[in-house]
């Protein structure tokens, strides 16, 4: 369950290079402290199992075992792609990897209510590395017990104050949907979020989900699902959810191009009538995807069209909420008392 990176560099894992150059110093450095700490973190992973029953002691032991594998740089640059991100140690991917493996070994057998108390207690620490462990915990009973392992999920999202976070979650909340389609109505609703991390964590799950290996991942139902909620998002004025919407619809046209064409033409028309610059990047982000002589007349349209600093948002999402809240009764200030 590694980060996924859909636009920004990844600096949580040691990068392969191209296979024509020799690697960079910073990509060397990071394949040596990688092998250098591997046996190491499956080590930290096989420990936690200690702590099994004591989840509190276990999320504790997870801190102190995994800042004896934290690469200063890594955090350095987990900062740099992901500004705002809460406190983090700088494990790399690679490592954490192996840290949730040693852990899933030891504890093979363990029910899902027994993991599940686990995954709450590192879901819970500020640390971020410990979040994304409970990730890896959710994800192997997510199946086994999908209604109390969703809970933890939307806590999780919920907390989210980064792309990593949030982009490491969409898998197993994508699983989560897939096991219980009914899901589906919950991502809906996540399209009238206030926090644009929950806005995107729609486009990350919907890229998500054909990588599940569940039989429905390639449906037609899950094109079109998918499609509909992208369509009442696209318009987003945040460049995070931006992002996750060109992620989905790259990753819908390998399951289906042609009504992820039709859509992307649909929206161009749009894009391109009303001056969309929001709307035009989400389709330009696509275009690499797109049959050449698609992608070719919908960059046409959007010839021109561009992304204007501090203009709205002119999603259908952003609108429905704008006229919610217009009806809404008034709030009383901060300090009054109600009647």
């Amino acid at each position: 369950m590694t980060p996924v990176a859909t636009g920004a560099a990844d600096t949580t894992t040691a990068t392969a290079a191209a296979p024509d150059r020799a690697p960079s110093e910073t990509t060397a450095a990071a394949r040596a402290f990688v092998t250098a700490h591997l046996g190491a973190a499956g080590s930290v992973g096989r420990d936690l199992a200690d702590h099994l029953d004591d989840p509190r002691g276990l999320a504790e032991a997870a801190r102190t075992g995994l800042a004896a594998i934290a690469d200063p740089a890594c955090r350095a640059g987990q900062r740099l792609v992901a500004p705002g991100i809460g406190p983090t140690l700088g494990i790399r991917t690679p490592l954490l990897d192996a840290v949730a493996a040693g852990f899933r070994r030891e504890v093979r057998g363990a029910g899902p209510a027994r993991l599940l108390v686990v995954a709450e207690a590192l879901a819970d620490d500020e640390i971020r590395e410990l979040r994304w462990l409970a990730i890896h915990v959710l994800g192997w009973i997510v199946a086994a017990d999908p209604e109390r392992a969703w809970q933890v999920i939307r806590r999780i999202g919920r907390d989210a104050d980064d792309w990593i976070t949030v982009d490491t979650l969409a898998g197993v909340t994508a699983a989560g949907v897939l096991e219980e389609p009914y899901r589906w109505a919950e991502l809906e609703q996540l399209v009238y979020s206030r926090s644009r991390w929950e806005r995107r964590l729609v486009g990350s799950t919907i890229a998500t989900v054909p990588h599940r290996g569940h039989p429905s991942g390639h449906s037609a139902t899950v094109v079109a699902r998918g499609l509909d909620l992208i369509g009442q998002l696209i318009g987003d004025a945040e460049p995070d959810v931006q992002k996750g919407l060109s992620w989905a619809l790259r990753e819908l046209a390998k399951v289906d191009p042609a009504p992820v064409v039709a859509f992307c033409r649909a929206q161009a028309q749009a894009a391109a009538a009303t001056a969309d610059g929001h709307r035009a990047w989400v389709l330009r982000d696509t275009l690499t995807k797109l049959p050449a002589a698609d992608a070719e007349a919908i960059r046409a349209t959007l010839a021109g069209v561009r992304r204007t600093p501090g203009a709205p948002s002119t999603s259908i999402a952003a609108a429905a909420a704008a006229a919610f809240l217009a009806a809404s009764p008034a709030r009383p200030a901060a300090g009054a008392r109600l009647p």
